[in-house]
């Protein structure tokens, strides 16, 4: 399956991707993440372009947060 990334990475203040609408932890397992929970993940998307609707990116995506995101679900 394909990524949905964008290539508009911009995180809201709840480290959501105001492009491509997945949370940072998701983008971060993306690769390693089974079809089935990579379908999940794409399931979400769509209701959380509406939610977002007029969110901005606020921050990008940064090494630092990557490392933060990786270092949380690896507990």
């Amino acid at each position: 399956m394909h990524s949905p990334c964008v290539a508009r990475c911009g995180l809201n203040a709840d480290d959501y991707c105001m492009g491509c609408f997945r949370h940072i932890d998701e983008i971060v397992i993306w690769s390693q993440a089974s079809d089935e929970q990579k379908n999940q993940i794409c399931d979400k998307l769509a209701d959380r372009k509406q939610q977002f609707s007029g969110d901005g990116n606020s921050q990008t995506l940064s090494r630092a947060k990557w490392l933060e995101a990786e270092k949380r679900i690896k507990r």
